[in-house]
């Protein structure tokens, strides 16, 4: 049987609306987030927001730095570096296997 998009967490299924209504935010706190290239949803064919489960989680842990007082700079490079640890952290782990294979 094919997944279905809701067993994605990347599938962009949440309109700008519900995401505000989920967290409890303004929608111009969630465009702004956009603009600021800090969580970037998907579009639809009519040009509105998508957010994915992934991308909600993004702006929940977003909103918890931004109440902490970090500015969305900050918070767009500290974004860049947990990505940056995740990619890292998986090539090591695949050149552990790598050299486990080997020997």
């Amino acid at each position: 049987m094919p997944s279905l998009p809701f067993d994605d967490d990347h599938a962009p299924l949440y309109s700008l609306g519900q995401v505000a209504d989920m967290l409890q935010v303004q929608q111009a706190y969630l465009r702004r987030l956009d603009q600021h290239e800090v969580v970037s949803p998907a579009r639809s064919t009519g040009g509105q927001r998508r957010y994915s489960r992934h991308d909600i989680m993004t702006v929940q842990h977003v909103t918890q730095m931004a109440d902490e007082g970090m500015t969305l700079i900050a918070i767009r490079r500290i974004l860049d570096l947990e990505r940056e640890v995740r990619r890292l952290r998986q090539e090591l782990k695949a050149a552990h296997a790598r050299l486990s294979e080997q020997g």
